[in-house]
């Protein structure tokens, strides 16, 4: 969000010419220190902006700077028109607003590419939540981290790992990243290390009085980008090849977390059955998988499977004899 914010205020300046510091703040409703901060993030990487004091003072890019922004490409000024996710903004705690901004950008864009970059606000609306409706509330914990985040504060969180053991432990906050629906924090352990906790496992976090000095070369995105396919790699893969009855073939794209769908080829046997394969992180979720297509799957391979998915479904079987066993319930 403050590199959306950086390239605002550069567009700003080139058509303004000059702006105070209140001004930049009332335009792109944040405070004067965000300016002032922003001004410092600017000058730091290398964009020459300049404050002229005195009563008609303001802050100003150097001409050959302001001439140069107006050698935008059209893909870069299309990008500043495509809007962040609302649900994303308010958990943030920021009021969507953007479309409002955006067309006051237009007004800096070159005439030439007006219309081209400005279809991308109109035509484009990336939603980032789930189907099931929810308050747009930012959650407790999330406002929490954020406020350690922006002041570079030590954190101290209790973490539920994935077995459900609850953990303590201090982090030095470095981003947050929205995945999907979800948030994730980046932070620096005491050994330097770098790694990611999901933000809804964080059962309680505290800011602690003392601060830390962020790393100078951390990059969030790169980071993220490089933890994912570590991620992705370290995975178990198990290759399962099906046949497929054609009935449930349209299924097997609208897979589960857990699966990821491989080739699926024509029809080779009589009745039209389809080979195809399938990935798994385990052996136990390809059988439960297989099994929730009924007749209509079967293994090829490997065969050690087949058990497996008996097994289950003996289980299942045996869980429904001993309810029939019971009776219905009396009403209540």
């Amino acid at each position: 969000m403050r590199a959306d914010r950086l390239l605002q205020i550069m567009l700003l300046l080139q058509a303004n010419g000059k702006m105070t510091t209140r001004q930049l703040a009332e335009t792109l409703e944040v405070s004067d220190r965000t300016i002032l901060r922003d001004m410092d993030a600017l000058s730091a990487a290398g964009i020459p902006v300049v404050a002229e004091r005195g009563k008609s003072g303001g802050w100003k890019l150097i001409d050959r700077f302001r001439s140069s922004i107006s050698g935008l490409t059209l893909d870069e000024l299309k990008s500043l028109f495509i809007l962040p996710s609302d649900q994303v903004l308010e958990q943030l705690g920021i009021r969507p607003g953007g479309a409002g901004i955006r067309r006051k950008l237009a007004a800096a864009v070159p005439q030439a590419m007006r219309s081209s970059a400005r279809q991308y606000l109109e035509k484009i609306h990336i939603d980032t939540g789930t189907w099931k409706p929810g308050g747009g509330r930012q959650p407790e914990t999330l406002q929490t981290v954020m406020a350690a985040l922006w002041e570079d504060r030590r954190l101290r969180i209790r973490y539920r790992k994935a077995d459900g053991e609850t953990t303590e432990r201090e982090v030095c906050p470095l981003g947050l990243v929205a995945k999907g629906s979800a948030w994730y924090l980046a932070a620096m352990q005491a050994d330097g290390e770098c790694r990611s906790y999901r933000v809804s496992r964080i059962a309680g976090a505290e800011i602690l009085p003392d601060t830390f000095e962020r790393p100078v070369h951390f990059d969030l995105a790169a980071w993220w980008k490089e933890s994912k396919e570590r991620f992705v790699n370290a995975l178990p893969r198990i290759e399962v090849r099906v046949l497929a009855d054609p009935s449930v073939v349209g299924r097997l794209t609208f897979s589960e977390r857990f699966v990821e769908i491989g080739e699926i080829e024509e029809a080779e046997e009589e009745g039209g059955w389809r080979p195809a394969v399938l990935f798994f992180q385990t052996e136990e979720e390809a059988a439960r998988y297989v099994l929730g297509f009924g007749g209509k799957m079967r293994i090829v391979s490997p065969e050690s499977l087949i058990p497996l998915v008996v097994e289950e479904a003996k289980a299942a079987m045996a869980q429904y004899e001993a309810e029939k066993r019971k009776g219905p319930s009396p009403p209540s």
